[in-house]
């Protein structure tokens, strides 16, 4: 075995893999502009401070995370929002608001290694700033379950929650933030006893923690109904009661667009990032236990790096596993291939003339594969059936003298001659 292969946790993406994730790049870009999203481009490598500030003690313990050559702490961006916030908070400060923003890339975390979980994965990030409405939130969940159906996703399920409640009844009982940032990790890893234990260990009275313990048995498809015992549930807690109130107003938003969006509210959901202050979601295929998407509201991230008091939802959609997820459901993508044109030589005295109607060609946005193993016409014929040509062209001595060549249909098996000032009329008219 070759020394030489991938770093653990990275992969290589081969032609037809990279195709198909393009395709569901191209989605986003496609769902960025139909919202009105503008994209912008960040850099991979960011100050330590910046991307862990908020991170959570999960994400900031499996952070690529080292000193450059200018004795810099740096990281490589575990996730896209630290970023667009410190550029809303700077360059951006003074624009009008709400600011849609939009970026894609890669990413990085030193996770172990898993299906569906890679140390580096590609992300579509949506970001909108600047409303503290229920009408952004439900914003980013329609957008993102139109972005899951223009892919092709069948049976997506969007699992929702608000970090305000939970928060809220913590705060009430006065534990401190990092505290409350623990208690919130181990639910976001469903080790819901730690949770509980961390908060009684701080002086959490007895009624919060039955509270806690009711909300985390809490989940279901009928929205109305899980929001109406939440409220019941925390009757006794002031703010938690608005976050119900919030949740509710976001979920009635998305319901009665009538888009069909399919939604359990999950009481106890919590997420590992620590910026969320209000709704909070993830999007599930029955075929994967792992999120394709998640996101929620913050804030408070946009002030803690500077900038103005910026109230802010958005979601980061995983491409590679939406990838994954289509595979599963085998989805019939349409890649819309083009039939591609050969160009071949019958010699090599007859290569530069060969190459100049490949290149011809080319100008006329044809795409063109050009014969450059020296191979007999035969053999050329054999290698771009192979590759799924739709025509060839060959290039022959005693066409030529007639300004003609051979234009070969590779499906029919029939060839023809043509003139080659016709040539690019003729792979028009058979759409090429």
């Amino acid at each position: 075995m070759s020394a030489f292969k991938t770093v653990r946790g990275m992969r290589d993406f081969l032609p037809e893999e990279a195709e198909i994730m393009r395709f569901i790049e191209r989605k986003a870009r496609e769902t960025a502009s139909l919202y009105g999203y503008r994209e912008i481009i960040t850099p991979v490598v960011e100050s330590y401070e910046l991307v862990a500030a908020k991170a959570g003690e999960e994400v900031r313990a499996r952070m690529y995370a080292f000193e450059d050559l200018g004795g810099r702490k740096v990281a490589l961006r575990p996730e896209f929002t630290a970023s667009v916030a410190r550029l809303v908070a700077t360059t951006l400060r003074n624009e009008p608001k709400p600011l849609r923003l939009f970026c894609v890339g890669s990413l990085y975390r030193y996770d172990e290694p898993q299906r569906g979980r890679f140390r580096e994965f590609w992300q579509s990030n949506f970001e909108l700033m600047g409303s503290d409405k229920p009408e952004a939130d439900a914003e980013i969940l329609l957008l993102t379950n139109h972005f899951m159906k223009s892919v092709g996703l069948k049976n997506f399920t969007f699992k929702v929650g608000h970090v305000g409640v939970l928060r809220s009844i913590l705060s009430h009982e006065g534990l401190a933030e990092e505290v409350q940032n623990q208690a919130m990790q181990r639910m976001d890893k469903k080790l819901y006893e730690e949770a509980l234990k961390i908060a009684e260990e701080n002086g959490a009275s007895d009624k919060c923690l039955k509270t806690l313990q009711k909300l985390v048995n809490l989940k279901g498809d009928d929205a109305a109904k899980i929001l109406e015992e939440m409220a019941e549930i925390v009757k006794d807690y002031r703010e938690a009661v608005e976050a119900v109130k919030n949740l509710r107003e976001i979920i009635n938003l998305v319901v009665e667009t009538d888009e069909k969006v399919k939604i359990t509210v999950d009481a106890g959901f919590a997420r590992g990032l620590e910026y969320y202050t209000g709704m909070i979601f993830e999007v599930y295929v029955p075929e994967l236990d792992i999120a394709l998407a998640g996101g929620g509201r913050y804030n408070k991230l946009v002030e803690l790096f500077g900038g103005e008091p910026t109230p802010a939802v958005g979601v980061a959609h995983g491409i590679d596993r939406i990838m994954l997820a289509l595979q599963e459901q085998r989805a019939k993508i349409d890649l819309k291939r083009e039939m591609g044109v050969v160009v071949v030589p019958v010699s090599e005295n007859l290569a530069a003339e060969a190459l100049r109607i490949a290149e011809m060609l080319r100008a006329e946005k044809i795409p063109v594969e050009f014969e450059v193993m020296g191979r007999k016409v035969s053999k050329a014929l054999e290698d771009a059936d192979r590759r799924e040509a739709g025509y060839v062209i060959i290039v022959g001595e005693k066409e030529l003298k007639e300004n003609a060549v051979v234009l070969r249909d590779m499906q029919k098996k029939e060839q023809t001659t043509v003139k080659i000032g016709n040539l690019v009329e003729v792979l028009r008219h058979l759409r090429i």
